[in-house]
């Protein structure tokens, strides 16, 4: 393995068109950047009753005859009762390690937080795949709001429900974050020691990326008209006692740059789509971004250290320089793994790509 693979060809700014531009951040894994805040059409929230769980399986993966699932809730330090999926091996005996894993940023547990956590489960680890607060089957009002804070805390918080299983060793515990729930899963290990080993895979730094634009792109100008904006839709909400809602995510019009064509052809089309996501025709609310333009979310990174941190991500990934930065500023041990030919969304659901060999062995080794 390489660590220290370059790619030249990340996007930049100016290699997405105008329209890409402006709406670049109403997608998987992203969010909304200060200068898209001018699309600020309103969209219907997507209605959810709080703690309804289906009873069907409704996954994006067929169903593991190695797997015993069960669905169960927890809540997190501010109430927040959260929805979640327990995945455990037959037949399995004694203590085991366990696994928390969350993400993509928008996306529920059928997706790909569940497959990750499934295919874990069939390799001897007891695996738990949560939606985050205000989303999927997940309680809190209103609905399709991130928080860095809350959202960090929920990885905390599936930790504690894991940690209660009578068949879960607590002190072999660790962490998967997918995408944007990679910066989270890693800002959540920085402060909470109980976890052993954290991966972060085709991670976003959605702090970064919400308050400079993709490539840091965005200048302070820019910035500060998108907080103005931000800023007075505030009073929009609190006119109408209920926030407005960016318009629906994933829908192509044209001219759109090939990694918002890849989230369309995951989270809108039959291999991926899934109601209750976010990603999928639905959207976070306009004034989400606030609290990740204003809160650097990876400062504390060394601090996993002396925990190993593995990084995996696709060497065609528009993503990967998040990648780069928070794998230099981690300490050691920590390990970058870049997949030959794979893009950010592969890493989503691509049996074939996704290294699971190596996640397992990471996990046996810093487990043991």
């Amino acid at each position: 393995m390489d660590k220290q693979t370059e790619i030249t060809n990340v996007l930049t700014e100016k290699d997405v068109p105008d329209e890409g531009r402006r709406n670049m951040m109403k997608m998987a894994g992203a969010g909304m950047v200060a200068l898209g805040v001018a699309s600020l059409t309103t969209s219907k929230a997507f209605a959810q009753s709080p703690i309804k769980l289906s009873d069907e399986w409704d996954k994006k993966f067929a169903k593991s005859d190695m797997v015993d699932h069960k669905k169960v809730t927890f809540k997190n330090r501010y109430g927040i009762t959260l929805a979640a999926d327990l995945y455990q091996p037959k037949n399995a005996s004694g203590k085991l390690p366990a696994i928390v894993v969350g993400g993509p940023f928008g996306a529920v547990k059928e997706q790909s937080s569940g497959l990750y956590a499934q295919t874990m489960a069939e390799r001897g680890f007891v695996t738990l795949a949560f939606d985050p607060s205000y989303t999927g089957e997940s309680d809190g009002e209103p609905r399709n709001i991130a928080s860095p804070d809350i959202n960090t805390e929920d990885f905390s918080a599936a930790v504690d429900c894991i940690g209660m299983q009578g068949n879960v060793d607590r002190e072999r515990i660790g962490m998967i974050g997918i995408c944007g729930w990679g910066g989270m899963a890693l800002n959540a290990v920085a402060v909470d020691k109980r976890v052993k080993a954290v991966v972060a895979s085709t991670m976003y730094d959605m702090t970064r990326v919400m308050s400079k634009g993709y490539n840091d792109s965005v200048t302070l100008e820019q910035r500060t008209q998108g907080l103005e904006q931000l800023s007075q839709q505030r009073w929009e909400d609190a006119g109408k006692a209920a926030p407005a809602y960016q318009a629906p995510y994933n829908v192509l019009k044209g001219g759109e740059p090939q990694f918002m064509v890849d989230y369309h052809d995951y989270y809108m089309t039959p291999r991926g789509y899934h109601p209750r996501a976010v990603n999928s025709g639905n959207a976070w609310s306009q004034t989400t971004p606030l609290s990740f333009m204003n809160m650097p979310l990876l400062t504390y990174i060394s601090e996993i250290s002396p925990r190993p941190v593995l990084f995996i991500h696709g060497e065609k990934a528009h993503s990967l320089y998040m990648g780069k930065t928070a794998y230099e500023n981690a300490a050691e041990p920590k390990e970058m793994m870049i997949i030959p030919g794979a893009s950010h969304v592969d890493l989503y659901d691509q049996v074939d790509v996704i290294p699971f060999d190596k996640l397992t062995s990471f996990f046996k080794q810093h487990l043991a």
